[in-house]
């Protein structure tokens, strides 16, 4: 496996886009690291955004619970 075949599996299992996995794979192969590193972190960012919202909503499905748990006691 090439280093770009690796850096495209290990960007595929951490959920990024084939977009953003081709413009990065671009990057990398052109020897632009400084940009590849830009791409990646705001790729990274995106993952942290989705993360606290999963966050969020996990949080009011435990109040929905508490409520009802509550409710019937």
């Amino acid at each position: 496996m090439t280093e770009t075949e690796r850096l495209m599996q290990g960007l595929s299992d951490a959920g990024c886009s084939e977009t953003a996995i081709a413009l990065i794979c671009s990057l990398f192969e052109r020897g632009s690291y400084k940009e590849m590193l830009h791409q990646m972190k705001k790729q990274r960012s995106e993952l942290i955004d989705e993360m606290h919202n999963s966050q969020r909503r996990v949080d009011r499905m435990d109040y929905l619970i508490h409520a009802q748990e509550k409710r019937m006691n």
